[in-house]
């Protein structure tokens, strides 16, 4: 069965539950949850998304990106995020910055991704174990090197995870 998304106009309001591809192809406004875990030597992990995502394949994302499903909470969704993509179970993380209004439209694909996403962020210093079936590989990168990279090639990062470290003032430093 077809994952399933809770939609709501862009106002805020509920409608229901609709499938993930009706979800895309249509632009329900949806939720989703971004993870930004530091390393105490202040590194980021991000993660290099499959190549078989439907949505920015082999793009460089934070450290882990999660839709929520029907009733589930942005800290709860951010959590199964870490659990499913990386491995990794009950660590302190807290809501970082406001809920924002993420709009991704490519319509060589016909996907119309229009989010309300709320960005976390925690520390975490052991170990990794990528999902294969989700993401292509996970490095540590310090935030200098984030930064020029994303400026020199911004096409290798997913659009949400560059206007987050925007929104979020991310190369303004951050202290674990």
């Amino acid at each position: 069965m077809e994952e399933l998304f809770e939609t709501f106009d862009e106002s805020g309001t509920r409608l229901g539950a609709v499938a993930r591809s009706e979800v895309h192809r249509l632009g329900y406004w949806h939720r989703a949850s971004n993870i930004f875990l530091f390393r105490s030597n202040g590194k980021l992990l991000i993660q290099r998304r499959q190549l078989s995502k439907d949505i920015c394949p082999g793009a460089w994302d934070v450290s882990a990106a999660e839709h929520l499903k029907p009733g589930e909470t942005f800290e709860e969704g951010a959590h199964r995020g870490l659990i499913e993509e990386l491995g990794i179970r009950g660590i302190k993380i807290e809501a970082w910055g406001d809920v924002v209004k993420a709009r991704h439209d490519n319509p060589v694909l016909g996907i119309k991704d229009f989010e309300f996403q709320q960005s976390f962020r925690g520390t975490y210093d052991g170990p990794v174990k990528i999902d294969t079936s989700e993401v292509l590989e996970a490095r540590d990168i310090d935030l200098e090197t984030l930064e020029s990279e994303m400026n020199n090639s911004p096409e290798s990062f997913t659009p949400w995870f560059l206007r987050r470290a925007e929104d979020l003032q991310l190369f303004a430093g951050y202290a674990p």
